[in-house]
Formats: structure tokens, sequence, C-alpha cells
């Protein structure tokens, strides 16, 4: 079945694609992929992902420090990251966020002053906002509360039900990953049941994520063919449906007619 897919959430800039990034690019737009919005997490992430939207006709680039890199956030590297933003082909600044699970990450007080600051990029420059947020539910909603003129998606969702309800009531979209496809994954199963269709993202996050059947492997776009199938599954619509949505959704977040 050949869908016209639009990948939310990408790390095609990732040494996981150096061999074969072209080769694989080329076979997932062969495969129906039509759009990707690939996400910096580091300054030479955020450059790569620009080269990348700059190179080919269907990426779209997100700009962004993740809080794993929070303490990079100089005042040089958010004028690089204020610049680039202001590209034709820069649709969000992302990943920003909060990841409380990695003791290694910098100190909470850190990560949160670089998400308000990117935050802050985010209502000035009127874009949207990718979202990362881990083991931080209530921070993260605090700080969304703090900036109501932005939107944006919380990629890879992993809260509950009543976390994605306060989630839906400030505007933002769900990220949904092959986590769905999971045998245990009983929680975000119940997030997609409950939340409307215009409010879903389906995402790779590739290389990370692989569905089933290719759970522990590399990810790639054409494999969100199973998040969609089984995101269908549980909203009891049809895949092309659920692709047709949440492209939609998509091009109605980044302001994009697809």
């Amino acid at each position: 079945m050949k869908l016209n897919i639009f990948d939310s959430h990408a790390h095609y800039d990732d040494g996981d694609f150096n061999e074969d990034r072209e080769q694989v690019i080329k076979e997932i737009q062969e495969a129906g992929v039509v759009g990707v919005l690939n996400c910096g997490s580091t300054i030479e992430g955020a450059r790569m992902s620009l080269k990348l939207a700059e190179k080919y006709d269907i990426f779209y680039a997100a700009v962004g420090i993740h809080p794993e890199h929070a303490d990079q956030l100089d005042e040089a590297v958010f004028e690089e990251i204020k610049a680039m933003a202001k590209h034709q082909k820069v649709k969000a600044i992302g990943e920003i966020g909060l990841d409380y699970y990695w003791e290694e990450n910098p100190p909470r007080e850190v990560q949160q002053s670089t998400f308000r600051k990117q935050m802050a990029l985010a209502e000035e420059l009127g874009l949207p906002v990718v979202i990362h947020d881990r083991e931080a539910h209530e921070d993260t909603l605090k700080i969304i509360k703090e900036f109501p003129k932005v939107k944006g998606v919380l990629h890879c969702f992993s809260g509950s039900v009543e976390f994605a309800k306060q989630c839906l009531k400030e505007g933002y979209y769900l990220g949904i990953t092959g986590v769905v496809t999971f045998k245990n994954a009983k929680k975000i199963v119940e997030v997609v049941k409950e939340v409307p269709m215009d409010r879903l993202l389906v995402e790779t996050d590739c290389p990370y994520m692989a569905p089933t059947p290719y759970r522990g492997k590399r990810n790639r776009s054409d494999y969100i063919l199973y998040i969609l199938e089984e995101m269908a599954n549980i909203k009891g619509v049809t895949v092309e449906e659920m692709c047709d949505k949440t492209r939609e959704n998509i091009g109605d977040l980044l302001n994009l007619q697809l």
C-alpha cells in the first residue's frame, strides 16, 4: 500500500545514516513519503537539518537545543539558531524541552532556562515548537502555560490521558511513535483512543523507536505505515484516512500547503 506520508519528527542528521543517507532518502520517497520534519538536537544537528531541507524538497527543518545539551545554549549558539530560524524551510523551533530521566543531563534549572529562552524565541518569530518531555510532565506543562501564544507538538508523547487532555487544552498536538505498536503499550493506546484525530501527528523519531516488526533496528520514515495501521485500528478508521488526517494536521501546525 502506497500512502502520502509525512514524518513529523526525524533525525536524518544522525550518524546512523552516514553510510547510506542519500540512498535511504531516495527509497523513502519511492515508498510514498512526501514530507519529513528533521529536528535538530544540537547546534550541529540544527545546521545539518537545514542543509537537508535545502537539498531535498520533501525535507523541512526544526532548529533548537535538546534538553540533554541545554548547557550548550550560550549567546553565540542562540543567535545562530535565531538566524537559521528565519530561513524559509525552517518551520519550527525544536527539539526543545525537559528530560529528567537521565541523571547525567544538565541540572533541571539549566534545562528550564534553555527551554524558556527557546519558547520565547518561538513566540518572537511566530513559529511552532517541537517539545521533548521525558519524566517532566508537570514542569513541561507549567512552562507551556507561560507562553500561551506558542503552539506545537509534544513529540513522542508518553503521558497519561489526563496529561494529554491538558496539553490539548493549551492547543498542542501529540506525536505518536512506533511505541504504539509494542505489545505493552497500553498507556499510549488509551491516549490515541481518547484524543481527537485532528490533534494527532505521526512520527518515526528515526533512527530510534522503530515500530514492530522492526523493533530494535534502525528506523526510517516509510516504517510509519505500521504506526498508521495501529492508530487506524485503534480509531476504527482506514489507514488512508489516518494518513490523510495526520498529514493535514502537520500541514496546519507548520503552515504548509500539503
